[in-house]
């Protein structure tokens, strides 16, 4: 069980052109639930960078742990990262993008990858 959402980082970068620049810390908790089964949690504790692209662009790029605790199992820290692009498509529509990885604590698992893209339309 590992599915994380990053729609907050997402979302701050959907609408680009805003004045974005620097280093900045992200804790950010996931948690999952199967029907009212509940499946775990993950959190991120990252650092990160941010910065404007031109005038209509702006990216994100950060890393650090991932504290992954299953329901009913162990706790386990493993290294996490992910970045990001964000763009003005008009000035109503912006686009944006996201990998990420994370790493598991057992070197016979293979390390997690996740992508993403979406519109977001501002009335």
């Amino acid at each position: 069980m590992f599915k994380s959402v990053f729609a907050a980082s997402a979302a701050l970068f959907a609408s680009a052109g805003a004045a974005l620049a620097g280093p900045y810390v992200n804790v950010e908790t996931n948690a999952g639930w199967t029907g009212s089964n509940y499946n775990g949690a993950a959190t991120d504790l990252h650092v990160g960078y941010e910065g404007a692209l031109g005038d209509s662009a702006s990216y994100y790029v950060q890393g650090g742990a991932t504290v992954v605790s299953p329901d009913g199992g162990e706790s386990d820290t493993v290294p996490s990262g992910k970045a990001g692009l964000g763009f003005a498509v008009t000035d109503a529509l912006g686009a944006y993008g996201e990998v990420s990885f994370v790493g598991s604590g057992d070197e016979d698992l293979d390390r997690g990858y996740g992508g993403k893209v979406g519109l977001k339309y501002n009335f």
